[in-house]
């Protein structure tokens, strides 16, 4: 499906890329303890909202 080329230029790039991306959080990390406290409660109130959609899927298949 993919030449061998393209296999190891994805692989290069994805680690290229999580490098990158590590090295800039950790020079935001300052900045992100202060703009964005609290932002746990956000992430739990998405996945109960989605655990909620998914009890009224199960619900009113029954």
């Amino acid at each position: 499906m993919f030449s061998q080329g393209q296999l190891i230029f994805a692989l290069c790039f994805f680690v290229a890329f999580v490098i990158v991306m590590i090295i800039a959080y950790r020079k935001d990390l300052a900045l992100h303890k202060i703009f964005y406290k609290g932002n746990y409660k956000v992430l739990i109130g998405f996945l109960l909202f989605i655990a909620i959609l998914f009890v009224i899927k199960v619900f009113f298949k029954r």
